[in-house]
């Protein structure tokens, strides 16, 4: 499974969406199961998927779908 693959999984998981949902205009609070409660969810999941400890800027900074791919990359995941 590519990185790529890895990254929709944890958010079709977290939000319970299917992958015609992933596009650029998902963003924190556009939809009813990005709430706080839901961000740290992702949150947990992403940290343990690609073994990485985000800091806690990048998780407030992490307010959607494509940002989230620039965050990750300053933690060497690679796209």
């Amino acid at each position: 499974m590519s990185n790529k693959e890895k990254y929709d999984a944890a958010f079709m998981e977290a939000f319970q969406i299917e992958q015609a949902d992933l596009n650029e205009s998902l963003e924190y609070q556009s939809i009813t199961q990005w709430d706080s409660v839901g961000h740290m969810g992702l949150m947990a999941m992403l940290e343990d998927e690609f073994d990485i400890m985000l800091e806690m800027d990048d998780i407030v900074d992490f307010g959607s779908y494509q940002s989230g791919i620039k965050t990750l990359e300053k933690y060497g995941v690679q796209f």
